[in-house]
């Protein structure tokens, strides 16, 4: 392995449900704890009671068995469900928790962002936190000293800088611990899903610096439920379900097992219990499908086809104008375009109560080849109110041909684009241009 990488080999990590957390111990508690230790282990044998964990206590294995290698400058992302271990990865290989059985070996150096401010000390100020990290890491004053206007002007925090970051916004706090993560020359970044925290423009910002980071040689561990961020930022994926491996590799070929093997979103989703639907009292979403002309749903519809986007929901309270919309999203996280409804039988006029089906239909050669996100969204307008929005709810794939009949025509490289419309396309053709040439060659 090079003199940078991660290797992980059978790691898992065993919890205890319900078990007692322990509380902070002085270091004369822990002494003292040391030192009855023995009496308490002699009481609990002369009392016929066992030492290990208590047969009615139960267990879950938040990783088991996990295995693989990262190599000097790859960017991974981590994929799963809420409850699949990715969290409890990302904190091992951050020395955050020790695994139970395995062992991860790291070879860099470590910065992490897997909760808001993690490592800050809310009574010191901002420059105070970016200087103490620095130390944490290893660094020399000076190299810090090198990073720290850039770092401030990424967080945008100038003003506050000298603040103690007790008194930052959940947004500035996340902000500079960001900055202080990727700027601070890790061979290693780890970021969690907290990016989900900021806005769309802090976003961007943040997988524009993971990109920089990558492309410098470094390694990104990337985790999040945002497959337009994953698939934009990582060339390799790993999905894990239930504390286990189940794949890894290309990232977008990762991203679409994910998205349609019920492991997260696919060209269906439905919610059965209304009352865990998204919505509210007005209005709620039963279910959201991709769906080609013949009925069925599909997630891979080829370029020329056109497919239907459907949402069904429920609505609880007669009397409103509803807007159903849909947003679409390629895998580079751009919105590629926002449709509204403009069926004229319901368009500015009030709905009874009842249960509705509404779909929007795109034209076959329209969108460009690769993996769309699709965000059902529900809102009333007089007054203005959001009723429910689900951001990337579900996934498709459009498949480009080679039969020469789509946009691409008898072109087989790559053709890039959000869009790949097929034009109409007329020449005209003049034959004095070759009487002039023939002229020309004559002379």
């Amino acid at each position: 392995m090079s003199n940078i990488g991660i290797r992980v080999e059978n790691l898992s990590k065993l919890f205890h449900i319900g078990k007692k957390q322990e509380e902070y111990k002085t270091l004369r508690d822990t002494i003292t704890d040391a030192f009855v230790a023995p009496f308490r282990r002699a009481g609990k044998l002369l009392r016929g009671q066992a030492t290990g964990a208590s047969e009615l206590e139960e267990t879950m294995w938040a990783l088991k068995d996990v295995t693989f290698e990262v190599k000097e400058g790859e960017t991974i992302g981590v994929i799963g469900r809420n409850g699949a271990g990715k969290s409890t990865l990302l904190k091992i290989l951050s020395r955050i928790t020790e695994p139970t059985k395995g062992y991860a070996e790291i070879y860099g150096r470590v910065g992490s962002l897997l909760e808001v401010g993690t490592g800050f000390h809310s009574e010191l100020t901002g420059r105070e936190n970016i200087y103490s990290n620095g130390a944490i890491l290893g660094m020399k004053r000076s190299e810090i000293d090198r990073k720290f206007d850039e770092m401030v002007a990424f967080a945008e925090v100038e003003k506050f800088i000298d603040t103690p970051v007790k008194h930052y916004s959940t947004g500035m706090y996340l902000r500079l611990a960001f900055a202080v993560a990727a700027h601070l020359e890790p061979e290693i970044l780890i970021v969690d899903e907290v990016l989900a925290v900021g806005d769309a423009r802090f976003q961007k910002k943040c997988l524009n610096k993971m990109e920089e980071v990558g492309q410098e040689g470094r390694i990104v561990l990337f985790v999040s439920h945002s497959m337009p961020a994953i698939t934009r930022l990582c060339k390799r994926a790993i999905l894990l379900d239930e504390g286990r491996l189940l794949h890894d590799g290309i990232c977008h070929k990762i991203a679409s097992l994910y998205l349609n093997s019920g492991h997260g979103s696919s060209s269906i989703r439905e919610w059965p219990d209304l009352t865990k639907a998204p919505g509210d009292d007005v209005a709620r979403l039963r279910s959201v499908r991709i769906k080609t002309r013949d009925g069925q749903t599909a997630d891979t519809v080829d370029i020329r086809h056109s497919v239907g986007l459907e949402m069904e929901y429920e609505l609880f309270e007669g009397g409103h104008i509803l807007l159903p919309n849909f947003n679409i999203y390629n895998d580079d996280g751009i919105r590629l375009f926002t449709t509204m409804d403009q069926d004229p039988a319901w368009r500015r006029r009030p709905r009874p109560a009842g249960r509705y089906i509404s779909t929007a239909w795109i034209p076959g050669n329209l969108l460009a080849e690769g993996m769309l996100f699709v965000e059902p969204a529900m809102m009333t307008t007089e007054p203005f109110i959001p009723h429910f929005i689900v951001r990337d709810a579900i996934g498709f794939q459009i498949v480009d041909n080679h039969d020469g009949d789509s946009a691409r025509g008898d072109w087989t490289g790559d053709m890039g684009g959000v869009v790949r419309p097929l034009l109409s396309w007329a020449t005209q053709f003049n034959p004095s241009v070759q009487k002039m040439e023939k002229i020309i060659k004559g002379l």
